[in-house]
């Protein structure tokens, strides 16, 4: 992620923090003596006025946004801190324009918080911040995968406002392992977690561990499944910030309570810089394999990961949003409570023994078919009519056709067994071989399955 930076920077303890300034000066508290009173400590501070920097300087860039504080064993304090109720305040605050809510969080944390910036309409959080008056910082993940016109947006940003992005790459080794071990477009076969996990949300996360919040551009009209109760704050339920630990970081979503169309309206008004791909289709802007257009009448979240769930399309960086239940079901261990499906008298359910004995036999009596399933997946409900059709269609011809439910506890087993990357997989075991063979295409249509069980059988 990247922070914003223009006309001042200030040093703490010999580390340098970069920030946006509409000002020349800037009075930052330089930690001074400790002293030691019996049951609690009293801190002197004093202030030090900081030299201007160049806008176009560059800042010193370290992995993360944490500052390296010098050595100081800090005395015990015995007495409470008074801790701010931000589920009250966001109550408070939730009939607030976007502008009250930003200034309220740059008033409260001051060098402390920064926005997070994706290239794409969010832009309007750099512009409200600017409305402001006060200096504000700017980060941004390069996931080393985004359109070359989100490249191009970042640069129109910082000449237009005068800012210094600072970006957060992924590990190039952990980028090298993925790579190497399962290709450059795995997302499609077994899902955009793992991905988005080593571009992302790791890189987020060393970010976030300098600052005690931050602001996003979350919306609750965004992704219906996962943003509806977006708050305009909350303590983040999932990263932790300076101070570390639980509770640590606090999390700002000013526009929560903005429709799209509004924040575009806002953009229009104010003359601000847009991407260019907005122009093309594309609403939600990420990485380029995972990010299309979306037809008029659909859904911006459409166009983000559309092989998968359209309620639980969540990269990670906001997980928190997730409900348990979505959050299991992301993970391939959904409930037992889903109902059952592919229930037919012309389908063999097979446990996990009946799935090894299948698997081991070289030379059976007649080939199978085998569905790796899980209910809650809607893709493996919107194929539960054609599957069962095929089942009808070649009953007493001398194919089986049976499911097996891969998600949950079994599903390690199936990822290392039996070629489940996501559901459903559908896999055919010949007669006279004893490893299955994997049927590649997404039409699950019954001529296709039956195309597919002939030319092999």
């Amino acid at each position: 992620m990247a922070f914003a930076v223009t006309s001042s920077s200030a040093t703490i303890s010999g580390s340098r923090f970069s920030r946006s300034s509409s000002s020349s000066d800037l009075k930052v508290p330089k930690i001074g003596s400790f002293r030691l009173a019996e049951h609690h400590a009293t801190v002197n501070l004093s202030r030090k006025r900081c030299a201007v920097k160049p806008v176009n300087a560059e800042p010193k860039r370290n992995d993360s946004l944490l500052p390296q504080a010098a050595s100081i064993s800090a005395p015990e304090v015995s007495e409470k801190v008074e801790v701010e109720d931000f589920e009250q305040l966001a109550k408070e605050l939730d009939n607030a324009s976007p502008l009250e809510i930003m200034d309220k969080a740059l008033e409260k944390f001051g060098n402390d918080i920064a926005i997070a910036f994706s290239g794409a309409e969010d832009v309007a959080l750099i512009e409200y911040a600017k409305l402001t008056g006060r200096p504000f910082r700017v980060f941004s993940l390069d996931t080393g995968r985004l359109n070359p016109e989100t490249y191009r947006f970042f640069d129109e940003v910082e000449k237009h406002y005068g800012i210094r992005i600072e970006y957060m790459f992924p590990d190039a080794v952990e980028v090298q392992a993925l790579v190497r071990s399962k290709g450059l477009f795995s997302f499609y076969e077994d899902g955009h977690q793992e991905c988005c996990r080593v571009r992302k949300v790791r890189p987020l996360r060393r970010a976030l561990k300098g600052l005690r919040a931050w602001i996003t551009g979350q919306r609750k009209d965004q992704s219906p499944g996962t943003r509806s109760e977006v708050p305009v704050v909350q303590v983040d339920p999932v990263f932790e910030g300076l101070d570390g630990g639980a509770g640590s970081l606090v999390k700002w979503n000013p526009v929560a309570n903005v429709d799209g169309i509004d924040i575009w309206n806002f953009l229009r008004a104010m003359n601000v810089p847009v991407n260019s791909l907005h122009s093309q289709g594309f609403v939600s802007i990420g990485c380029e394999p995972c990010t299309r257009p979306v037809l008029p009448g659909q859904h911006e979240r459409e166009g983000r990961w559309w092989w998968e769930d359209a309620k639980a399309k969540e990269c990670g960086l906001h997980k928190g949003n997730l409900k348990q239940d979505s959050a299991a079901q992301l993970n391939g261990n959904g409930a037992a409570a889903h109902t059952d499906i592919f229930n037919s008298q012309s389908l063999v359910t097979l446990s996990r023994a009946g799935i090894e004995n299948l698997a081991r036999l070289e030379n059976r009596k007649e080939p199978w078919i085998v569905v790796l399933y899980a209910p809650w997946c809607p893709y493996c409900q919107a194929m539960e009519e054609s599957y069962v059709g095929l089942g009808e269609k070649v009953a007493g011809s001398g194919v089986k056709v049976a499911k097996f439910r891969a998600d949950g506890e079994e599903k390690e087993y199936a990822q290392k067994e039996l070629q489940l990357g996501s559901f459903p997989t559908i896999l055919l075991f010949p007669k006279h071989s004893a490893k299955p063979i994997k049927y590649a295409s997404e039409k699950r249509d019954v001529d296709s399955l039956m195309a597919f069980v002939n030319a092999l059988r």
